[in-house]
């Protein structure tokens, strides 16, 4: 797949240009969207990114489109997850209602930023060292396990710590800090003395959680195309609605109690899916003696997205159920 440096360009400006737009037109002015303006933007930027692929898949052929559509839904999925973190981290700064969305919009600047940063790493990687695909297929199914002893309580005692990382605890230790808000600024002065405010602190916070989100989206989205422009657009349209979603699903993510675990399905496939293809065009002199496994087979990519629409549906459908079945419970005690 040959991409002119041109259209890299246009496509990066277009997605500055989306982001810009969205703040002059929405977050400017503080308020808390309505239902129907959430759903009519969460359709605007769905339908945007399924016309983008259909035109990459016109222009670079179906095979790249169809990995186009497997890594948007994947990322797309993995950020519907990760809703939940921030959901957890609003909450726990107190961030008020008509202020959510600039935090949020941030985040997905700050989001981009550093996937790109992991995107052009992940491509440099691959291109010099075939067993990278060892390290993120391992790495996949490793998060696998874990994302499916997950659990989205915003009672559990694992949440409590989300939001006082590393980043954050740095953050307010360096600089003078002010535990007010005061409307959506930054900073303040207070007694002639500059201080920032819990925005920047919740930015911070949301920001430097994105980069664990990366490690395991990148490799994920790797595991089903290797092409980087495939890896960024899917990436980009993932998180461009993803503050629309925020308050969209809102009162539905506590309904997905099986997310974690379609995703964990969806992750461990992925990750299999590496191994074989590292066994494949492996160089590894312990292994084979350095030459590919010749019995090690390529998953190709329609069933890569059969595997992926089938999980999503059977984890929601599955969700679905088990809230209806524990609501009648609750009802009938």
């Amino acid at each position: 797949m040959d991409v002119a440096g041109w259209v890299w360009a246009v496509t990066a400006v277009a997605v500055v240009g989306l982001i810009i737009f969205d703040f002059f037109a929405h977050v400017r002015t503080p308020h808390a969207p309505s239902f129907q303006e959430s759903v009519r933007w969460s359709v605007f930027y769905i339908v945007l990114a399924i016309l983008f692929g259909i035109g990459l898949g016109i222009v670079w052929g179906w095979d790249h489109g169809s990995e186009y559509f497997a890594g948007y839904i994947t990322e797309k999925s993995l950020s519907v997850d990760n809703l939940f973190v921030f959901l957890i981290i609003m909450t726990k700064f107190a961030v008020p209602r008509e202020y959510q969305q600039k935090v949020l919009l941030v985040g997905v600047a700050i989001a981009l930023v550093l996937r790109t940063l992991f995107i052009l790493a992940g491509a440099a990687a691959i291109e010099q060292f075939s067993w990278v695909f060892y390290i993120f297929g391992a790495f996949l199914v490793y998060t696998a396990v874990k994302l499916a002893r997950e659990h989205h309580d915003p009672d559990h005692p694992e949440d409590e710590k989300v939001g006082d990382g590393l980043a954050v605890r740095w953050f307010k230790r360096v600089v003078p800090t002010t535990d007010e808000y005061h409307g959506d600024r930054l900073t303040t002065r207070i007694d002639g003395k500059r201080f920032f405010t819990p925005m920047l602190v919740v930015m911070v916070a949301i920001g430097s959680t994105d980069i664990l989100f990366a490690l395991d989206s990148i490799p994920a989205i790797y595991g089903l195309t290797q092409e980087p422009y495939i890896v960024f657009t899917a990436n980009a349209f993932a998180l461009l609605g993803l503050r629309q979603l925020y308050f969209l699903i809102g009162g539905l993510l506590e309904r997905l109690v099986y997310l974690s675990q379609g995703l964990a399905v969806i992750l461990g496939f992925i990750g299999v899916k590496l191994v074989l293809h590292a066994l494949h065009v492996n160089e590894l002199p312990f292994i084979n003696g350095g030459e590919p496994v010749e019995w090690a087979p390529e998953i190709p990519i329609w069933l890569s997205l059969t595997v992926i629409l089938g999980t999503l549906a059977v984890a929601t459908v599955a969700s679905l159920i088990k809230t209806r079945k524990d609501a009648r419970a609750v009802t009938g005690a």
